[in-house]
């Protein structure tokens, strides 16, 4: 049976309810109107009577600083605007910068002038065809595949986008927008209702005996980086995390070491260098030869140069 609609507000809640179909509404006075007179009142919609009373809480903020923008005119550039200052705090900073970036190459030039009120599941079907049949700007090239330039500036075509990229595209919008749908901009998402393109899987190649030879000759020969090859080429790590490896890391006894961080660049304005730690912390076997000899001089970071 359907849940009774509840009527009832929380304690300061406000004029909050609860709607036949499970969810919660909340409705707040963005102004009055000046014909009328009469104040217009709109709706806030959730999943909980908790995550409804944030939303218009932020939503009255927005009004009494003089910051609300009425949904009918808020275009998708302004909310990403300001989903970006506001409700990305919380985030990891290489993941805002990955959110940014796809926002300012893709989402913005295609969607930004677009009402958010006026944004449909079709609207946004075409940007994700159009991004895997043109999402990248590329040099021109001739047939013997040098570069095209016009007054000394490189000529540019579009190029397919590959399907992964369209894919991370559509979590950031698909967040966006989950986002107006609770603070009451927009009744439902319309990421919701498209068709993704399939990722296929990418084969992976690996070293062949005499490439292992070639690579481990070339980590022998080398003073600064030696070590730190040889560890990436038995373990498997990535590079930032191999260079976020510290002596706290590692058990020579068990021959494991802990990925948990990594080193990330920032700006020298957010602080430069820093540890960033991962979603994930997990062990792999280490080369404890490629290790050992580093234990001889002290080093915060296990593969930092001296000097």
């Amino acid at each position: 049976m359907p849940r009774k609609e509840n009527t009832r507000a929380a304690s300061g809640a406000g004029s909050i309810r609860q709607r036949p179909d499970g969810r919660w509404e909340a409705r707040v006075t963005v102004g009055n109107d000046p014909g009328t007179g009469k104040p217009i009142r709109r709706s806030i919609y959730g999943n909980t009577q908790k995550e409804v009373l944030t939303a218009m809480r932020d939503a009255q903020k927005a009004i009494d600083d003089g910051l609300y923008i009425e949904p009918t005119r808020l275009t998708l550039a302004q909310w990403l605007d300001i989903w970006q200052s506001d409700y990305l705090l919380s985030q990891k900073y290489g993941t805002v910068k990955t959110y940014k970036a796809q926002i300012a190459t893709h989402i913005k030039p295609a969607l930004g002038a677009v009402k958010l009120t006026k944004l449909t599941p079709h609207i946004i079907q075409g940007f994700y065809n159009d991004l895997l049949a043109n999402g990248r700007i590329v040099p021109k090239r001739d047939k013997q595949g040098k570069i095209i330039k016009k007054d000394g500036v490189a000529v540019t075509e579009t190029a397919p986008l590959n399907a992964k990229t369209v894919r991370n595209v559509h979590g950031v919008l698909t967040k966006a927008l989950s986002q107006a749908v609770k603070v009451g901009y927009i009744a439902r998402n319309p990421c919701d209702m498209v068709d993704l393109p399939r990722v296929e899987k990418a084969q992976i190649m690996p070293l062949t005996d005499e490439q292992v030879k070639s690579y481990l000759a070339a980590a022998d020969a080398d003073n600064d980086y030696g070590d730190i090859l040889n560890v990436i080429l038995f373990t498997g790590l990535r590079e930032a995390e191999a260079l976020g490896l510290t002596w706290d890391c590692i058990d020579f006894k068990k021959g494991t070491l802990k990925i948990c961080k990594q080193l990330q660049k920032r700006p020298a304005e957010a602080g430069g260098f820093q540890f960033a730690t991962l979603k994930t912390t997990r062990r792999a076997s280490c080369a404890p030869f490629a290790l050992s000899r580093r234990k001889g001089v002290y080093r915060p970071v296990i593969f930092g140069r001296t000097g």
